[in-house]
């Protein structure tokens, strides 16, 4: 008789992701069980006539229903809103420029690559210090939320769409240089490698080697910062930044609603439009 053979089998590893999902699923039972059981809360509790009442009336309101004179039918309003709409896109333009060309500037000493020599194929001592300073910078930066930064500028220069362009360039700064910074350190070393070889300078491995590479993630990415700056573009009006946030906090206070349904549609117009830009940037740089 032939003897079959058997192998052992393999015991499953209690993986990182196992343990992850099993991490998430824990605390989600956890945190929706403090809702219910601790805080008592109901989630039939939303739907009750009071509230229905409330979100009738609101709505009601937002469509202009009883109101003889809604603002987005009135000519001026429209005006109005258009030009706000375009202060709103020269805010975002302004800060998704100011965040790139800092970013640029910047991002070569940050690189990991650079100041252990990887990338440069020579070593100095200072360029660690440089390293640490500059990641520091970025860390601080993209730490601060645009809403913080807005209101530290808006206290110290006057209300206007250029505190609000500078608070976004601020927080966008330091996400726009990390990024960079990671794909300049995961470049393929094989072309800097052979441009040292053949004599090619710290400037000529940059501007030949290093530049064409990195150049269509480094646009993908700042259109990808730059849409995220137009959504965000309405918090920072919220406290004096200008634009359609300003206008529209204003809205809010005198409870101008038929206004406030104006300004949403700017603001959905504009972000359709800046999509659209941004995806034909994107397939042109593919």
């Amino acid at each position: 008789m032939k003897k079959t053979l058997s192998y052992p089998k393999k015991k499953r590893s209690f993986t990182f992701v196992t343990f992850s999902v099993l991490s998430v699923f824990c605390l989600l039972a956890a945190s929706w069980g403090y809702i219910f059981i601790a805080e008592n809360a109901s989630f039939f509790g939303l739907f009750t006539e009071e509230n229905y009442l409330f979100a009738k009336k609101f709505l009601s309101s937002l469509a202009g229903i009883g109101d003889n004179d809604p603002a987005f039918t009135n000519k001026e309003s429209w005006i109005h809103a258009l030009k706000l709409t375009y202060e709103t896109l020269q805010m975002s333009v302004m800060a998704a420029g100011f965040a790139t060309v800092t970013a640029l500037l910047t991002v070569i000493p940050a690189d990991r690559n650079v100041a252990d020599g990887t990338l440069t194929l020579s070593k100095r001592w200072y360029r660690w210090i440089l390293f640490w300073i500059i990641r520091g910078i970025y860390v601080f930066s993209r730490a601060i939320p645009e809403l913080v930064w807005a209101m530290v500028i808006v206290f110290i220069l006057k209300p206007g769409i250029l505190p609000g362009a500078l608070a976004l360039a601020l927080h966008n700064f330091g996400i726009l240089g990390k990024l960079f910074a990671e794909i300049i350190e995961d470049i393929d070393m094989k072309p800097i490698r052979n441009l040292a070889s053949s004599g090619a300078s710290n400037a000529q491995i940059l501007f030949y080697g290093v530049i064409p590479a990195v150049m269509p993630k480094f646009l993908t990415y700042i259109l990808y910062r730059w849409e995220v700056i137009m959504r965000t573009s309405i918090i920072v009006g919220f406290v004096g930044a200008g634009g359609l946030g300003q206008q529209f906090k204003l809205s809010m206070s005198f409870f101008n609603y038929t206004d406030i349904t104006l300004i949403l549609i700017c603001y959905l117009i504009l972000v359709a439009i800046a999509d659209a830009i941004s995806e034909g940037f994107r397939r042109a740089a593919r």
